[in-house]
């Protein structure tokens, strides 16, 4: 158990990792309570319209596909840490009027609409800027671990947020649960602010010239290797991670579900996310780009049969596993960039992974609400599964033509899928499945 627990948790040994990860994981828990309060206010407000809760998740990342890549260049450019707490507090400072708003009983459908696009516009700053500078935290060979445990920090808060504020929503009402959020949303200001700045593993901060987007830009198209990840995860961020959207409606229209319950469906998703990001945390070299294609064809599977769930209680078992390949798709894709990047251009590079991940959620949240409004919220689930496996795999079949490799199948002495390496040679990489 203690060999486990050193190889799990390694990185948190670090002291300013670790300041880090207590600064997210109470930060996190609030942002959860608040967007889960948040989705069931949309709800009441809008007469059960999944076409606002739609709109809603727009707005919160409509900025991000407007200003991510400007974040990045900024990460590149100027200290990430204080970057980090000038972005955070500009998102508390936000937090709290709204929460004081809700609180009051003032608040209408459209202060939802502007808060949640302020929100974005501060994320849109410090996400790009807080997946680089991970790197600026631990060695090179803690790195996986690092980012492993940030995704396990970021699922233990959806596992936590949620179900907090299922309980709070029924013991409480709304406004409390958005007060609680917000003090809870200060966290990071305080954690980075403590860290030691000397023992950061900064490289020197290059000229306005040498950090221009387009650079950035050319440099990951140049790079096949971070395309293939890149572009796997512009479709399935866009359309098959809108479960903010889908899920609220499907607890509410379809199961007749109450606040808690909802919270319910959330907590399940998001446990198996947690084990999906323990997964990862062992991880000390680069994963496959095969790891990432099988991922993705896993979990679209899986999304594809949460759209045929008949009922709560089996909507709540079929999202465990579809958590878990979820956040263990993003993280394999992850590391597959974040290992494979020049550190000149982490910033600028992270920053299109974000943009392409998150910033394509405005497109995926409205289609998915328009969709959910004229076709039912369950086929705007399965439709989106179905979208992912296509993409997931033509990802597959153009690493195999560019490569020269190819699958094959043996079912003795067990069944076995092999990846076998072309006669030129490639990378040795192999895949296997039970």
């Amino acid at each position: 158990m203690r060999s486990v627990l050193n190889t799990t948790f390694r990185s948190l040994k670090v002291r300013n990792y670790r300041l880090f990860t207590v600064g997210q994981l109470v930060k996190l828990v609030g942002v959860w309570m608040m967007f889960t309060a948040q989705d069931w206010l949309v709800l009441d407000l809008s007469n059960n319209s999944p076409g606002a809760l739609g709109a809603v998740t727009a707005l919160q990342f409509l900025p991000v596909l407007l200003l991510t890549l400007w974040g990045g260049k900024l990460a590149d450019r100027y200290d990430k840490r204080k970057l980090l707490v000038a972005a955070n507090a500009v998102f508390a400072v936000t937090a709290i009027v709204f929460a004081i708003l809700v609180a009051s009983g003032h608040v209408v459908l459209w202060h939802v609409f502007l808060f949640a696009g302020l929100f974005g516009i501060a994320n849109s700053i410090e996400t790009p800027v807080r997946q680089s500078f991970v790197s600026e935290l631990v060695e090179m060979p803690l790195l996986p671990n690092a980012l492993a445990l940030s995704a396990a920090t970021f699922n233990t808060a959806r596992v936590g947020g949620p179900a907090l504020a299922g309980v709070a929503l029924a013991l409480f009402g709304t406004g409390p649960v958005f007060l609680i959020a917000t003090a809870l949303s200060i966290a990071p200001v305080f954690s980075y602010t403590a860290m030691r700045a000397h023992e950061l593993l900064r490289s020197a901060p290059p000229g306005k010239k040498d950090t221009r987007i387009l650079d950035g830009l050319k440099y990951a198209y140049r790079r096949p290797d971070l395309m293939v990840p890149i572009c796997l995860m512009a479709v399935i961020g866009m359309i098959g991670f809108n479960f903010p959207v889908t899920l609220a409606a499907l607890a509410k229209i379809n199961f007749n579900a109450g606040a808690s319950s909802f919270g319910l469906l959330t907590t399940a998703l998001a446990a198996g996310s947690l084990c999906g990001a323990l997964a990862g945390s062992a991880r000390r070299k680069r994963p496959s780009v095969y790891l990432v294609i099988g991922a993705a064809l896993i979990f679209s599977v899986l999304e594809f049969a949460v759209g045929f769930t008949p009922n709560f209680v089996v909507a709540m078992i079929v999202l465990f596993p579809t958590g878990f390949f979820s956040i263990f798709l993003a993280q394999a894709a992850n590391h597959r960039v974040q290992m494979g990047v020049d550190p000149k251009f982490r910033g600028r590079v992270m920053a299109l992974y974000v943009l392409v991940f998150l910033g394509t959620t405005p497109i995926g949240a409205s289609l998915a609400g328009w969709w959910g409004e004229r076709y039912g919220v369950a086929s705007s689930i399965w439709v989106a599964g179905i979208v992912c496996f296509v993409a997931s795999a033509v990802a597959l079949v153009w690493q195999l033509r560019s490569s020269g490799e190819r699958l094959e199948m043996t079912l003795r002495p067990r069944p076995r899928l092999a990846l076998v390496p072309s006669a030129e040679g490639s990378e040795p990489e192999l895949a296997k499945a039970a």
